[in-house]
């Protein structure tokens, strides 16, 4: 996973000598990073700012030692990533869940994203480590302009044995997911998952769409889901979903078949928003917290 951001970083060990680390002998070792991070899907904007931390952190160190140089740089770019990757204000799903459920309401989660990102697939992972947690749920299949979304909602809904509320296709979306909080306060269910209209972020109808359900459900947190495999394009989605609707946090999938993982690098950067999960798998099992910390030290394992 991600090998080629683990090369990058390996490869800047290789590059940086045995003197003192100025401001002249670090600028072609770091070019060439930024050059990489941003071949390997990290946007400019982060992969500038991953450089310009790296050089305050480690410009005028005296290194003795080749194993001190090594052992200095890994720290320094731990430190780094792991900035880079934490949001200013941190989402433990759980402890939200728990605090709706103290003041006698479910919580909603609206999730968002193109098709063909494995949205629809998320929410059930989503729903399944609820369960695991002890949390009942809710589905509201508020997607309904994609041929097939409710159907392949429901689907997850009976392999899960948890309640999906729907309607016809062309249906106002809003009123499903309104449908479904009420349907979770009459019943007592912990949390509403709110499916909605996957589409291309420059498709100004479904935006509005996607505005309309906000505005009418309020919900808890706004999810957007990309894929590690659409490259660039998760992090401009995300940037733009950011600007048009708002995104609380972020669920990326995908990372398991990921052999770049610059993305991941650049959409809490860019959104100020938290990775609250990485999807890596297709089991509804498959679903791990992301600890910004880990992911720096996985990306720095020789």
């Amino acid at each position: 996973m991600f090998e080629k951001l683990k090369q990058a970083f390996g490869g800047l060990k290789d590059k940086i000598t045995l003197k003192e680390l100025s401001e002249k002998n670090l600028s072609k070792p770091l070019q060439t990073l930024q050059n990489i991070l941003i071949q390997n899907d990290v946007s400019v904007l982060a992969a500038e700012k991953i450089c310009e931390l790296l050089e305050k952190e480690i410009l005028g160190e005296k290194v003795g030692r080749f194993e001190n140089l090594k052992n200095m740089l890994h720290e320094a770019l731990k430190k780094v990533i792991t900035e880079v990757l934490t949001a200013k204000t941190q989402i433990n799903v759980l402890d939200l869940v728990k605090k709706k459920k103290q003041d006698g309401e479910p919580a909603v989660f609206m999730f968002m994203g193109v098709n063909g990102i494995g949205k629809t697939t998320t929410i059930a992972k989503m729903a399944q480590f609820l369960r695991r947690n002890g949390f009942s749920c809710v589905l509201a299949a508020s997607d309904t302009f994609r041929a097939g979304a409710i159907q392949q909602l429901e689907k997850h809904a009976n392999n899960l044995k948890i309640k999906i509320i729907k309607s016809e296709y062309g249906a106002d979306g809003a009123s499903i997911a309104y449908d479904a909080i009420e349907h979770a306060r009459a019943r007592k269910i912990d949390v509403v998952l709110v499916d909605t209209a996957g589409r291309m972020e420059t498709n100004k109808n479904l935006i509005e769409e996607v505005k309309k359900i906000v505005r009418v459900i309020e919900p808890d947190l706004r999810i957007f889901i990309g894929s590690l495999l659409v490259g660039n394009a998760a992090w401009q989605q995300a940037e733009t979903f950011s600007k048009e609707i708002g995104i609380d946090a972020n669920i990326l999938t995908m990372a398991d078949a990921d052999i770049k993982g610059g993305a991941a690098l650049s959409i809490t950067y860019l959104t100020q928003k938290p990775i609250i999960f990485l999807g890596n798998g297709q089991s509804y099992d498959n679903l791990i917290l992301f600890n910004p910390q880990k992911f720096a030290e996985a990306l720095l394992e020789d």
